[in-house]
């Protein structure tokens, strides 16, 4: 690959934006801008806010837009999608402004490319986004005729990791079959069959409990909650994704504090942090059911996965499966390679 190609990528989250500037596969310049406290319930002036971030970013690196071969996005919840490189376009501006599929951070990703873009005159591109969906039509079917299940997941870091795993086997990826876990905020455990996301856990509504989701919840239980009195519409949404999981059980969120906990003899915390390995571990077992039991590999990516103990209690679970990896997958690397990938030819350029 050209170590020429200079790859802008944009990576909107909900208290900060990621940037970084790639020369080839060479990361030059990493940085993560956090956010004042607002509220976000006016995408044009948030869209407005973060570019006026990247602005000063590029200012301060004196990095000129003019310097740049291509600027790419994190994918939101647009449409769906099969996985691959999208060029952005008007209509997938306006499903990210629209929130066709629900609001995230995820969705500031193509206008904010696309903006520096088109004053660059280069290309905008987003990378596996959110709502990649290559379910099979056995996988859509919940239970109840009135809800399909949809595939949103953390497709960009399980097709990353594919491919890290193919490079270690030394065979080509879409030739693999791996259940992939996802391991973060949310929570996203994948079979990957042939190259295709085939099922996924919904990782605010479904799966395992994260540091700050509920994951699936007993339905009737959670309706005596619903029509409890006790919350309206906003507030259970923010109980189960924003306070559920680790936050619900323990008051924090964060993993390394829960460690501290646990070394430190508190017995909750360890039940509370085994729990959520046990119901990864279920997950995955599950996942691989899609898969007939025909495994390669099964693969631990996302900041959960540098968890130590969390890793070996998995692994303690599932590991008469297949063998387990533990792959450290960047987005930022990722978003860039897929840009990269589509400069070249190596990787075709989709119309959204």
């Amino acid at each position: 690959m050209s170590p020429s190609h200079r790859i802008l990528v944009i990576n909107p989250g909900s208290t900060s934006t990621r940037l970084s500037l790639f020369a080839g596969e060479t990361a030059l310049v990493e940085a993560e801008l956090p956010h004042r406290s607002r509220k976000m319930d006016d995408d044009t002036a948030e869209i407005g806010y973060r570019l006026q971030l990247v602005r000063e970013f590029l200012r301060t690196h004196a990095i000129e837009l003019e310097s740049l071969d291509a600027v790419v996005g994190r994918g939101g919840l647009f449409r769906p999608v099969e996985g691959g490189v999208y060029a952005v376009n008007e209509r997938m501006l306006d499903d990210a402004a629209r929130g066709v599929q629900g609001r995230h951070p995820a969705n500031y990703g193509a206008p904010l490319a696309h903006e520096l873009a088109r004053e660059a005159g280069i290309p905008a591109f987003v990378v596996d986004p959110v709502s990649v969906d290559e379910f099979d039509d056995l996988a859509r079917l919940s239970g109840l005729a009135e809800i399909e299940r949809r595939s949103l997941s953390h497709a960009l870091s399980v097709r990353a990791s594919m491919r890290a795993l193919a490079s270690e086997l030394g065979v080509p990826w879409r030739e693999l079959r791996a259940v992939v876990a996802h391991l973060g905020g949310g929570i996203s455990i994948c079979p990957v069959r042939n190259g295709r996301i085939v099922d996924a856990n919904n990782a605010v509504s479904e799966g395992p409990y994260s540091p700050q989701r509920s994951g699936g919840l007993p339905v009737q239980e959670l309706l005596d909650l619903v029509y409890s009195g006790k919350y309206d519409e906003a507030g259970i949404r923010r109980l189960t994704v924003g306070r559920g999981g680790l936050a619900s059980y323990l008051g924090t969120d964060d993993a390394t504090e829960v460690q501290r906990r646990i070394e430190q003899g508190d017995e909750r915390a360890e039940l509370v942090y085994r729990g959520l390995a046990y119901q990864v571990a279920k997950e995955i077992g599950a996942m691989a059911t899609v898969l007939e039991g025909r495994l390669d590999a099964i693969v631990l990516t996302g900041g959960l996965a540098r968890s130590r103990p969390l890793v070996e209690w998995i692994t303690a679970s599932v590991a008469f499966l297949a063998p387990v990896r533990v792959l450290s997958i960047g987005e930022m690397a990722a978003l860039a390679a897929g840009a990269r990938a589509a400069l070249i030819g190596d990787e075709p350029i989709r119309t959204y």
